[in-house]
């Protein structure tokens, strides 16, 4: 894993140390995203940690009705003091987004001055935006670019978090890698990051889990914030470039990840899927599948796939 000055850089870049700050305040933590991504397992992790360094902290959450595919937050404050589990507008130290347009929503709560957005990329797009039955449609998601946001905000670290952990192996370990991220942005002792993480996930995921939390690490450490203004290419492509995600074959659904919330059967478009008598998703009729991609965008387990033509 990548040390020394990169690592140097961007801490003093992000936050002051928990350590160094406690006294004047409590560390503010926002984390959002959309029910099934692991907003809430982030949370356990930074409180775990907090308790293990002697810090009072304080959790706020909202899921319930949101768990499959609705909106995710969490607010977390740690310090020597903390009266409130909730984060006033603008104070946020650190922003986390395991989605996109979320992070975006939410960015209102990020300190100006000093704040750091970390975000995943990944577009989990809501059924009322996927309007058009067409292959490589255009939905009405939130269209800003990475770079845009990079302009308007202290410290933006942003990248396709879910494609990274599809390419270890495992693509629900994308908040793991946000992890990994965030560790960079907190004053925490890499090995209790670690020891926290082998504590709270499945122990058959120990292994993928510390990889992709290294994978987040190292990115950070390889990544000058400065930089997003320019290189950062935009999260969606031009409508004329949409064609390269038709699908050649019908969708993949992967059973053994499907929840059964019937998310894809409920909004796709032809009908063309069914949940079977184990309440998992299943194909019934591929010659009416458009390639439209409406259940692979919503599904929020990542069950379903549609390959590219170049893939």
């Amino acid at each position: 894993m990548t040390t020394g000055t990169p690592k140097e850089v961007i801490t003093a870049a992000a936050l002051t140390a928990p350590s160094a700050r406690a006294q004047e305040r409590p560390t503010n933590v926002l984390i959002v995203g959309v029910g099934g991504q692991g907003v809430i397992m982030i949370s356990k992790v930074i409180a775990l940690l907090c308790e293990r360094q002697d810090l009072d902290v304080k959790q706020s959450e909202v899921h319930g009705m949101s768990k499959r595919g609705g909106s995710v937050f969490s607010h977390l404050r740690f310090g020597q003091r903390v009266y409130s589990p909730t984060i006033p507008i603008g104070e946020a130290d650190v922003l986390v987004a395991l989605e996109w347009a979320e992070g975006l929503r939410w960015l209102p709560f990020l300190n100006p001055e000093t704040g750091t957005f970390l975000a995943d990329t990944q577009q989990l797009i809501p059924p009322f935006s996927c309007r058009s039955r067409k292959p490589g449609a255009v939905t009405n998601y939130a269209r800003h670019t990475v770079a845009e946001v990079a302009g308007k905000v202290p410290n933006c670290f942003a990248t396709d978090a879910s494609r990274m952990a599809a390419e270890l192996g495992n693509a629900r370990a994308a908040n793991t890698i946000l992890l990994g991220m965030l560790s960079t942005a907190l004053d925490f002792p890499e090995q209790e990051w670690l020891t926290v993480i082998e504590q709270l996930v499945p122990k058959k995921t120990i292994g993928a889990n510390l990889r992709a939390f290294a994978a987040g690490r190292t990115w950070v450490e390889q990544h000058d914030p400065a930089a997003m203004h320019a290189e950062a290419p935009a999260v969606f492509p031009a409508a004329a470039d949409l064609g390269d995600y038709v699908a050649r074959s019908a969708p993949e659904i992967n059973a053994a990840w499907c929840k059964g919330c019937e998310i894809c059967v409920k909004f796709c478009p032809e009908r063309c899927l069914f949940m079977n008598d184990r309440q998992v998703a299943e194909l019934k009729d591929p010659d009416l599948c458009t390639r439209c991609r409406v259940c692979e965008r919503l599904c929020p387990d990542f069950a379903i796939t549609l390959h590219r033509l170049d893939a």
